[in-house]
């Protein structure tokens, strides 16, 4: 699998030679009668610093396909007005999401756990988890809703997409631009796959501003991976799945629509190895706020105010001094959706594991359970480096409240209904 590096590049790549046009990019003949096409992702008139497009050089123009018809997903849920969402400020905490017990593709296993804003008007964004044991051969998808940013938390995919191949697994990112058309199959040596997608209806993902962290920090733009062009020409009947205005739609193709054999451009599916990621953190004292660990932002219009954050917490060296070191205590203005990849989290001793998730909606007390506060507290404990392996959490945190959907709050086999007991052995501090 050969692979392109570089987040925001314009890029270029053919899997047949001579194929890419010089010096244009919709010439009156296309070499090997190939068809130009190209793919928005922004406004034609988005400023040039924000404007994303790629030119793909098809067997077949996208045109060619039957009429798309209604199909509908039964847990693949994104239209508030289906009335299937719950508002809380309830700090929720949500165990494993089930491997999959029958036979399931990536598509049909979707399950969403909440969702805010809208894919009408492209604000907000929603969450998922999946958990599949099939690959999706000859179906294929594209989102026109949302961009998708999927999380694997165990076995490895691969993500076939029209510009090419991008294998993810645990401790990596794969994000699929709206409007591409993809299918995710399992790798080889993989029987299950499970993990976590959030449809981001926002600007696209970027990486934030640094500010006085520099120059460098965080997630490089040359870690970033893009495929190389590869292409499929495999005729007989392909399904095509269209997600569109909270609804999913199919038609019918008469060969692979992943037949692109060469394109150029900045608006391409890409990979991140959350590994590579430089943590920054004190080497004095205090908890630095968790924004320092933020990996992409989609921006809102209010600067400094994220439509969503996408923020780990990886392995790393924890060295503050006279500190409490856990996250501390707090209520927030935005609304934190956490799951775990691998190991344990920090703020939580028992009762949240890798597959999981928590939901804490704005001002919604939380922090660390009553055993890690008082491991964290002990005074005969010695506050020495201690280096924090075999763990990666993140969160996905957004300026719009998220709405749980009631399909997540009913299944008793998913609800910590008891997630609040974690903090009863917190005494008031004037009876310690």
């Amino acid at each position: 699998m050969k692979l392109q590096s570089g987040l925001g590049n314009h890029l270029e790549s053919e899997a047949l030679p001579g194929v890419l046009p010089v010096g244009q990019n919709s010439p009156q003949q296309v070499a090997r009668g190939l068809y130009a096409e190209q793919l928005n992702g922004t406004a034609f008139t988005a400023p040039r610093h924000r404007n994303l497009k790629t030119w793909l050089y098809k067997i077949r123009p996208s045109v060619v396909q039957g009429a798309f018809v209604e199909t509908g997903h039964a847990t693949w849920i994104t239209d508030p007005g289906q009335g299937n969402f719950i508002r809380t400020p309830e700090a929720l905490r949500f165990q494993p999401f089930p491997h999959a017990s029958s036979s399931k593709d990536f598509l049909e296993s979707l399950f969403t756990y909440a969702m805010n804003g809208s894919p009408f008007n492209h604000t907000g964004c929603a969450l998922h988890l999946y958990a599949f044991n099939r690959s999706m051969d000859r179906k294929h998808l594209y989102n026109a809703d949302a961009e998708m940013m999927i999380v694997p938390e165990s076995g490895t995919l691969v993500v076939r997409t029209e510009l090419g191949v991008l294998e993810v697994g645990p401790r990596w990112i794969a994000v699929m631009p709206r409007g591409m058309k993809f299918r995710v199959d399992l790798a080889p040596g993989s029987s299950t796959a499970r993990g976590y997608v959030c449809e981001n209806f926002g600007a696209p993902f970027q990486l934030p501003e640094l500010g006085p962290i520099g120059a460098n920090g965080l997630a490089n733009p040359s870690d970033f991976e893009v495929p190389q062009a590869s292409f499929e020409q495999v005729s007989g009947e392909h399904e095509l799945f269209a997600r569109y205005q909270g609804s999913l739609w199919r038609t019918v193709l008469e060969a692979s629509p992943l037949d692109t054999v060469a394109w150029r451009g900045n608006y391409v599916p890409y990979r991140y190895d959350l590994g590579r990621f430089n943590t920054i953190n004190t080497v004095s004292f205090d908890h630095p706020d968790p924004s320092i660990f933020t990996v992409m932002t989609s921006p809102s219009a209010v600067p400094g105010t994220a439509n969503i954050d996408f923020v780990i917490f990886p392995p790393r060296w924890m060295v503050a001094e006279h500190t409490f070191r856990p996250p501390y205590y707090h209520r927030n203005v935005m609304n934190e959706f956490m799951g775990l990849i691998t190991g344990k989290y920090d703020a939580k001793e028992e009762g949240f594991l890798p597959g999981g998730a928590s939901l804490h909606n704005a001002f919604t007390g939380h922090g660390p359970d009553a055993d890690a506060f008082r491991k964290a507290t002990d005074a005969s404990a010695k506050l020495e480096p201690v280096r924090y392996e075999n763990t990666l959490a993140f969160m996905w945190e957004s300026q719009y409240p998220f709405w749980p959907s009631e399909q997540a709050m009913k299944r008793t086999d998913l609800l910590d209904r008891d997630y609040r007991k974690c903090w009863e052995g917190l005494k008031p501090g004037l009876e310690k």
